[in-house]
């Protein structure tokens, strides 16, 4: 008995430990929502309170972690980077001092993704806060005796006091509302308006700009808690998710179930072995990863800012906020491993957009308010077929084809435009490119965005890539002319490939390259006349889906590594006022490679199609060293909700899908000594690496699945079963691992 007894107490003692790290923490105690909150250049991160993809979510409101005053308390955020909607203001002293929106000196601070509590110290007032999925509760503790006002304000709406609860509504952009229902545990003394800065005593409505109802407690008030629901239905609706999802006052337990969640969500990409730092980072990235896109399903209805009506999801929760662009190339197929049902319900929802607009186009940025059409190409195409191509077939292929076929063809390329398809598409269409205007030549096509002009070679490149997507999915359609025709368009980046300098380079509308050229700064603010934000070193890999071609066109392996260790030694070319002043987003530079933006993602991971692994290895680990780091600048540029982050998550783990639509991965170099994915169907890829640590980042040798491995990649089939890479790790590079020219990743050739 005395063996089995110590088998029981050892498992009493060590169940409690149950999904910790080595640290003995919860996978949520290692985030640091705080980690890059001051940004390099442009837009820092936002130390989000939410749980995850919900409709609820706040962060304090200030420029960035530097702002010195709080401007009230956030009830609502809108959207990845918008403005409170709504505001409470909690307030002791004089009604003069009374404004639709306080500003507080603050301290003591504590952000955690479920919660969030600060001291508000001229006010001498304690606030906690706790948040659920389209609900949350305020506690506020007041140590001054003055009586207390609580200021409650809509920005451009209407509210209303009916004697137990404030409810109203925010008027959004695109005729789209959000609304809220707010109660507090004690009852006022009195409840009055604020118009101009002036309090009306018996008036239970205010609206418009800075509509202000303001509740008043009196003298002695220890304490108020409030909570609310919110709703993009009705204020009715807010009440019933409010009852729904907070039935008490109780802050804790609320804390406590928003806790569990992340845990759960946390838990199904784990890591051991890593520095706590090295564990904050990634688990810090992997909760960046579901601030978007959101649920804003209610009680199985959503109102839908693509046609401004209510439906029935029909059992299928709808998504919707998800910049497409940044996030198709990792948020997305992170989320295809470990939350395939998640996922299928995204693409379905987009499939519901396409169908709500007034156009059957796929969206590109579908945003709270509708579809903001930002950036260049369609890359929500990608999703589709990788999200498909590896096992995620819950929605008709066929309808959400034409959708994204329509979104290409039938509406124009011209970035930042959601104009039909005109002159340039036509111009297209026939050449095989988008024309350049040379410098000081006027713009003359409608449809181009003033500031954004035509990125030629962006466009050309991202179209290329789309119509690859496009013909994948007509072959699963059975669709031979379809495949034959877009399988030949998407070759159609050679247009611009310059045989010369091997950067794509413009041409004008004549078909001849754009002189003279500057590679790094011609273009104007943003490379915008050519590129887009990242100027042409960047978009000279930006052929994801057809490597193999691009290093035929470099004339062979070795030329196509000097060109990637060449982008990585070229020196800024300016200094760094200069530099930043026209290509701010171009930030996190080694060389001339850019950390800070998405196009670059890929790019490290190149060189295993070349024959030199090892070269990725390195570069990976110092790029991760270099520009991620738990600390408030340790992220390189604009994180864009997940878009980012991503990244961060697979290359930590060791691997990544350079290219979405071809289900394989490439193989980088682990952070941690073991990473376990859990997969949607119950089974579990892990990736062992031994040795791995600071110094140990090259790969030595490898077995899959219990076999000798030979190859810098593999494929989504041996992942989606569960499964085991191994790998031992060693301070050398082994130079002829994974560098025989048959075992490279496979890619799209055509001759």
């Amino acid at each position: 008995m005395k063996p089995l007894f110590a088998t029981l107490l050892i498992l009493f003692f060590l169940l409690p430990l149950a999904g910790k790290s080595q640290t003995g923490k919860d996978p949520v105690d290692h985030v640091n929502p705080y980690m890059g909150n001051i940004s390099h250049l442009l837009v820092p991160t936002f130390p989000t309170v939410h749980l995850p993809n919900s409709m609820l979510r706040v962060y304090p409101e200030r420029g960035d972690f530097t702002g010195d005053l709080l401007k009230g308390l956030p009830l609502v955020v809108t959207s990845h980077r918008g403005k409170s909607a709504f505001n409470l203001s909690p307030f002791q002293g004089s009604d003069k001092a009374l404004q639709p929106v306080l500003n507080y000196s603050y301290d003591l601070e504590k952000i955690r993704p479920y919660s969030y509590s600060v001291y508000l110290d001229d006010q001498q007032t304690t606030i906690e806060y706790a948040v659920s999925h389209q609900a949350a509760i305020y506690s506020m503790e007041f140590a001054k005796t003055e009586p207390v006002s609580l200021i409650v304000n809509s920005k451009d709406g209407e509210l209303k006091w009916n004697g137990t609860a404030i409810s109203g509504y925010q008027q959004l952009e695109n005729n789209t509302r959000v609304f809220i229902y707010l109660e507090p545990e004690t009852k006022p003394a009195k409840q009055v308006a604020l118009v101009n800065n002036q309090i009306k005593e018996e008036q239970s409505t205010a609206k418009g700009r800075n509509a202000c109802l303001v509740l008043k407690y009196p003298e002695n008030t220890g304490s108020v808690k409030i909570r609310y629901g919110i709703s993009f239905i009705s204020e009715e609706q807010a009440a019933k998710n409010l009852s729904r999802e907070i039935s008490n006052f109780d802050l804790k337990k609320v804390a406590q179930k928003g806790r569990e969640i992340w845990n759960k969500a946390l838990q199904k990409t784990s890591v051991s072995g890593g520095t706590p730092d090295e564990l904050s980072v990634f688990y810090t990235s992997v909760y960046r990863t579901y601030e978007r896109p959101v649920c804003i399903s209610e009680d199985g209805k959503y109102f839908s800012a693509f046609d401004h009506k209510i439906h029935n999801d029909e059992g299928k929760p709808f998504f919707t906020d998800d910049w497409i662009w940044d996030t198709y190339r990792a948020t997305h197929p992170l989320r295809v491993i470990t939350e395939p049902e998640m996922e299928q319900n995204i693409i379905y929802s987009f499939l519901r957009m396409s169908e709500q607009m007034e156009n059957f186009w796929w969206p590109t940025f579908p945003e709270i308010t509708g579809d903001s059409r930002r950036m260049n190409s369609n890359h929500g195409v990608a999703t589709v077929i990788d999200a498909y191509k590896k096992g995620i077939k819950g929605f008709d292929l066929a309808k959400v084809y034409e959708a994204c076929k329509m979104g290409i063809t039938e509406k124009t390329l011209a970035p930042w435009s959601g104009k039909p398809a005109g002159e340039l598409d036509k111009f297209y269409k026939e050449h095989g490119y988008i024309p350049a205007l040379k410098e000081g030549e006027s713009e003359t096509i409608a449809e181009v965005h003033h500031f954004e002009r035509r990125q030629p070679v962006a466009v050309t490149l991202g179209t290329a890539y789309d119509e690859w997507c496009l013909a994948q999915i007509a072959k699963e359609l059975g669709n031979t002319n379809d495949f034959e025709y877009f399988q030949k368009r998407s070759l159609n980046y050679r247009n611009l490939f310059h045989p010369e300098t091997h950067f794509f380079h413009p041409k004008d509308k004549g078909g001849k390259f754009i002189q003279p050229f500057d590679y790094v700064f011609s273009g104007g603010q943003g490379a915008r006349g050519f590129y887009g934000e990242n100027n042409a070193w960047i978009y000279r890999w930006d052929v994801q889906h057809n490597i193999a071609d691009l290093i035929k066109l470099m004339n062979g392996n070795q030329n196509f590594i000097k060109n990637l260790d060449d982008m990585f030694a070229q020196p800024l070319g300016k200094g760094k006022f200069d530099f930043y002043a026209q290509l701010p987003d171009h930030t996190g530079n080694v060389g001339q490679f850019s950390m800070a933006n998405e196009p670059s993602l890929h790019i490290p991971y190149l060189y295993n199609y070349a024959g030199q692994p090892w070269k990725t290895q390195k570069r990976i680990r110092t790029l991760l060293d270099q520009w991620f780091r738990n600390d408030l600048m340790g992220v390189p540029g604009d994180e864009d909700g997940g878009g980012m982050s991503a990244f961060v998550v697979f290359s930590q783990m060791g691997f990544y899908p350079v290219t979405p639509g071809l289900p394989i991965y490439n193989i980088g170099s682990p952070v941690f000594s073991e990473s376990v994915v859990q997969l949607g169907n119950g089974k579990k890829f892990k990736i062992v690496a031994e040795n791995a640590g600071p110094q140990n980042k090259y790969i030595q040798s490898a077995k899959l699945n219990g076999k000798n491995w030979d190859k810098p990649w593999f494929s989504h089939d041996d992942l989606k079963n569960g499964g085991e890479l191994q790998l031992i790790m060693g301070p050398k590079a082994n130079k002829t691992w994974g560098a025989k020219p048959e075992n490279a990743p496979p890619s799209f050739v055509s001759n």
